[in-house]
């Protein structure tokens, strides 16, 4: 198989090293080694797809054979991510921030009164309850839900394996 992660690394090494430049022709003749031309755009390409290094490195001729654009070869902000073992700024900028707005937590909370065991004259006193609270309760709300969720997720993982047969 042409494809060989040791061999991507050392493609990516080689490009973050010359990092905003483009290696010299001696670096490329380190990466190309004793790899023919055909298992570098392999990988290249390969990388290329990935996001990891930029298009344009690699074309094809008019006679359908592959060409080697030397100064097109540059790493990607993905590819130096990849190589960081922090996983760089992608890491630090990929939080995901999760907002669920006050009626739409209702709505979840009201669907779980719903679907428990409590008598129908209860659910309706609660289901009542629930529509007065006002929006700092409802914050509140969430925080103690979030907090019993969380000490109970040893028994949701549980649960989650079992219904994935994994238990």
């Amino acid at each position: 198989m042409k494809l060989d992660r040791e061999y991507q690394k050392k493609i990516l090494d080689c490009l973050a090293r010359a990092f905003p430049n483009i290696p010299s022709p001696i670096e490329y003749d380190t990466i190309l080694g004793a790899e023919n031309d055909d298992v570098f755009v392999a990988n290249a390409l390969y990388l290329e797809m990935h996001g990891l290094i930029q298009p344009g490195g690699i074309r094809i001729s008019p006679d359908r054979s592959f060409m080697i654009d030397h100064d097109a070869l540059k790493i990607t902000h993905r590819g130096l991510d990849f190589l960081a073992d922090d996983g760089g700024l992608s890491a630090i900028l990929g939080v995901v921030t999760i907002k669920l707005h006050e009626d739409t937590l209702k709505e979840l909370v009201a669907m779980k009164i719903q679907q428990s065991d409590l008598p129908p004259a209860d659910k309706s006193i609660w289901l009542d309850a629930l529509k007065k609270l006002p929006a700092e309760a409802t914050k509140h709300l969430a925080v103690k839900l979030m907090d019993a969720g969380l000490a109970h997720a040893p028994d949701a993982l549980r649960q989650v394996g079992s219904m994935l047969g994994l238990h």
